[in-house]
């Protein structure tokens, strides 16, 4: 009798004893933050599959989302070299490239187009990045450009940043 209501305590409470654990877990995931940068520059032009952004600032920002925000900034020329370092979980974008979203003026157009960046090279004042095109048409020059990227190993999806921002940008348009 006394083993079997032991077993049956046991295993009413067992649910809880998995959930604290998962619960753990989470919070060590939360604690370490996902960061996003933005790139800005004077002007951008792109021409076989190399978009740079001409005149990129010396700063290029980072900030994360929920639970905790935080927002700073890093030397764009050490951007480049930090592109290979791995996470703690070891990604890097070289690893997992990420996408971003690239608004620009064309004239006195906007546009956005999505791209996933690979091989950053600083040269001078002007960073550029191997590129595919996943949505949009990028000019062969442009004005002003800001070049939003997501966190490492972040698909495009509707929780991503680039995803967001399509999404964004296709109700403004639709509506």
């Amino acid at each position: 009798m006394t083993t079997r209501r032991n077993l049956i305590l046991g295993l009413s409470l067992s649910p809880l004893a998995l959930t604290g654990r998962n619960t753990q877990a989470a919070k060590q995931t939360e604690a370490e933050p996902q960061f996003l940068f933005v790139q800005s520059a004077e002007g951008m032009r792109y021409a076989e599959g190399v978009l740079t952004l001409e005149e990129v600032s010396p700063v290029t920002i980072l900030f994360s989302d929920r639970p905790e925000r935080l927002a700073g900034h890093m030397a764009t020329d050490d951007f480049v070299p930090f592109w290979r370092e791995g996470s703690s979980q070891g990604k890097s974008f070289e690893s997992e490239p990420p996408n971003a979203d690239l608004a620009f003026l064309d004239g006195a157009e906007e546009g956005n187009v999505v791209v996933t960046l690979y091989e950053p090279k600083l040269v001078g004042s002007d960073l550029s990045y191997r590129v595919d095109v996943l949505e949009g048409q990028l000019p062969a020059n442009g004005g002003a450009a800001s070049l939003f990227i997501d966190v490492i190993g972040r698909p495009l999806t509707p929780v991503s940043f680039a995803g967001r921002r399509r999404r964004m940008w296709r109700r403004r348009v639709r509506y």
